[in-house]
């Protein structure tokens, strides 16, 4: 049997020599699937022999109906196979004949099997069995096939951070920044004027100075001070800064102000009026 270039709408399993058609096609209304005319169903009886292998081409059924009288059937071999041959979305009603040993209706185990491969919406249905043969109890199961093919994909939308817009009103309490300052802050500022002089690291005055450096080495000069010493005023006594009461003979700072070590000596502007 070559079904391979076929495609139908259902599939019909069976591992009976054969079964009424019209109970599976009443079977698979009652489970909510879509309607499958009866002249465009392919059935296969005596499935075991083809060993879960089914020459038919991927994706050719919506619906898929098993009827096994042996639950050892329903393994991973013929779930998988089962899911190659289903469209995407297509859907699978499975049926067993429970052996007359077992109690309780293994459907937990047989759900499972069905999320195991990849089966979506699985659930347990109350149906009488398709075969009318004698009184025996069966299981039956649905489960639908991802809408999506293996290696599918699609475009992820990219999270934009929207910002929120602020509707200014004009007539608000908004208070314009300009008002706040006033003619002073407006005003450029006047830099510190520098002296004419020389500003390498000697640093001397030069002929025609304006800048008053030439009065302060005229100072220096009198009292016969350094600029270091006047600028950074150091005591081995810690008496020098106290005044002439305090100094010693030879002090190098007598006849100078008081003033605070470590901090430059400033001299008073009649410093070098002669005494009368």
């Amino acid at each position: 049997m070559d079904i391979m270039g076929r495609k139908s709408s259902a599939l019909l399993l069976t591992d009976d020599v054969a079964l009424p058609l019209d109970a599976i096609l009443s079977a698979v209304r009652d489970a909510g699937a879509e309607a499958v005319p009866e002249d465009d169903v392919v059935v296969i009886t005596q499935c075991e022999s083809l060993e879960g292998k089914l020459p038919i081409m991927t994706a050719s059924f919506d619906v898929v109906v098993t009827a096994w009288n042996k639950p050892e059937l329903v393994g991973e071999q013929w779930l998988r196979e089962i899911g190659r041959v289903l469209k995407p979305g297509g859907e699978l009603i499975l049926q067993s004949i429970l052996s007359s040993g077992v109690l309780e209706k293994p459907s937990s185990t047989m759900e499972l099997k069905l999320l195991m491969q990849g089966f979506l919406d699985v659930q347990s249905l109350e149906m009488k069995p398709f075969s009318s043969s004698g009184n025996v109890q069966s299981i039956t199961i649905k489960g639908k096939k991802a809408s999506w093919t293996t290696g599918s994909s699609f475009p992820l939308k990219k999270a934009t951070s929207m910002v929120p817009k602020i509707k200014i009103d004009d007539e608000s309490d908004l208070i314009d920044e300009d008002s706040l300052l006033t003619e002073e802050d407006l005003k450029k500022p006047q830099l510190p004027d520098f002296g004419d002089c020389e500003v390498g690291s000697t640093r001397k005055a030069c002929k025609n100075c304006t800048c008053g450096r030439a009065q302060e080495e005229e100072k220096l000069q009198k009292v016969g001070l350094t600029t270091e010493q006047m600028n950074n005023p150091q005591s081995a006594c810690g008496s020098c800064g106290l005044g002439d009461a305090f100094r010693c003979g030879g002090c190098p700072y007598r006849g100078l102000p008081p003033f605070k070590l470590g901090e430059k000596v400033s001299l008073p502007g009649n410093f070098l009026v002669a005494d009368i």
